[in-house]
């Protein structure tokens, strides 16, 4: 995975196609899907997805509401995502455009126009993510490779971060701290707990248990069901 998206979209039945284009490529994790535009809105404040695809609404005045609400979002957000319309209308689309999107599709999304799409985003946007953090105790400094934590556990007001070697690594920082600055492939699952999706090997769903490289069995909370059904979609890629 390099690259995150995230679909708006109030038509089950769309969305599920284009999350299904998707699945040719690997490289793209859905990081959600929103219904109308505060969920939106939170979901990119807090997921912050590189990639985001909205359906333009064919009704006027819903179109004025999400290009409005779409607007607000640029002059608060610090990193922008790539806004995609996809359009019934190519006047839809020139609307899309005019309101600070970044690119469009007319008509309905055929493999080939996300295969093209995609190419155009990723010669826009450089793969920047954090590879390693630095956890600052005093003066003892721990230097964490990201791709080798498994999970951070909530301890009070610090975190207890997880290794895969068995290993913890306490830092003095809050989980929600942690939530903010992570990459986008690790996901809050419970007030206590994020993982680091690679290391997921199993959701149960009836027992609310998250299991991670099968030896490791972590709870989630219905609060961050959202998140869940986002890791099951990678997984199920």
């Amino acid at each position: 995975m390099r690259f995150s998206f995230l679909i708006i979209d109030d038509n089950a039945s769309n969305a599920k196609k284009t999350l299904e284009l998707f699945e040719n490529f690997p490289n793209y994790f859905c990081a959600g899907i929103a219904k109308d535009n505060q969920m939106a809105i939170n979901q990119i404040i807090k997921l912050k997805p590189q990639l985001v695809l909205v359906q333009i609404p064919a009704k006027p005045e819903e179109r004025t509401v999400l290009f409005k609400t779409i607007s607000e979002l640029f002059q608060y957000v610090e990193s922008l995502p790539y806004f995609v319309a996809l359009a019934a209308s190519s006047n839809y689309a020139f609307e899309a455009i005019q309101s600070g999107f970044s690119d469009y599709i007319v008509e309905s999304l055929q493999l080939h126009d996300l295969g093209k799409l995609l190419f155009k985003f990723e010669k826009k946007t450089p793969v920047n993510l954090a590879t390693s953090i630095c956890i600052k105790s005093y003066s003892d400094y721990h230097f964490v490779a990201l791709q080798n934590v498994t999970y951070l556990k909530a301890d009070n007001n610090t975190t207890d971060i997880q290794m895969d070697n068995g290993k913890t690594v306490n830092a003095y920082k809050t989980l929600k701290h942690f939530e903010s600055t992570l990459p986008f492939y690790f996901l809050r699952i419970h007030k206590s707990y994020i993982v680091n999706i690679n290391h997921v090997s199993r959701i149960h769903f009836s027992k609310s248990k998250c299991y991670l490289n099968y030896n490791q069995i972590l709870p989630f909370s219905l609060t961050y069901k959202d998140n869940v059904d986002s890791i099951i979609r990678k997984i199920n890629i």
